[in-house]
């Protein structure tokens, strides 16, 4: 039976690398796949498929790479995991920009310290399981930290805001 997943693609329409979602759903379609959709035109490309995760992302990243020639990191959470996502809130009654950032696997549990313990009066950071949440009082625009600098403790993710984060476990 087909599970619902959402795609979360790095380095998609930013650093000079733009990619029409017509053209992004056509390049997913082909894989073993159905019922492609993009939501806003950040990389997030929603499917069905029968298709363990793992093999979707390799997959995915491979097509991606053959067709763009460039590589764009790809991400797969299941629906449920994204609802779960969004249930997970560490930093209740805290106002300002929640951001995720979506790992590939689990950060050891050094990273995880590392990066928890580098919060401060701006920026607070929290790892559950292959999630990192940011959560951001200045915005991103007013932060401490880049996605970049966060790379370095946790390795390669992609960040999206809660609300879209919200939108995409709804669908």
């Amino acid at each position: 039976m087909p599970h619902r997943y959402v795609a979360f693609l790095r380095a998609i329409n930013v650093g000079g690398h733009i990619v029409k979602m017509d053209r992004l759903r056509e390049l997913v379609a082909v894989l073993p796949v159905s019922n492609v959709s993009t939501f806003i035109a950040s990389g997030n490309v929603l499917f069905e498929s029968a298709a363990a995760a793992i093999h979707l992302e390799a997959a995915i990243e491979l097509q991606l790479r053959k067709h763009l020639g460039y590589p764009v990191t790809t991400f797969i959470r299941s629906i449920p995991e994204l609802q779960k996502v969004v249930a997970h809130d560490p930093f209740t009654g805290e106002e300002a920009s929640l951001y995720v950032g979506f790992l590939k696997a689990k950060p050891s549990p050094g990273a995880a310290r590392t990066l928890t313990s580098a919060s401060n009066e701006v920026d607070r950071l929290h790892v559950n399981g292959r999630e990192v949440y940011w959560l951001a009082k200045g915005g991103f625009s007013g932060s401490t930290f880049t996605g970049a600098k966060l790379e370095k403790i946790v390795g390669p993710m992609t960040v999206r805001n809660m609300t879209t984060v919200r939108k995409l476990a709804a669908r």
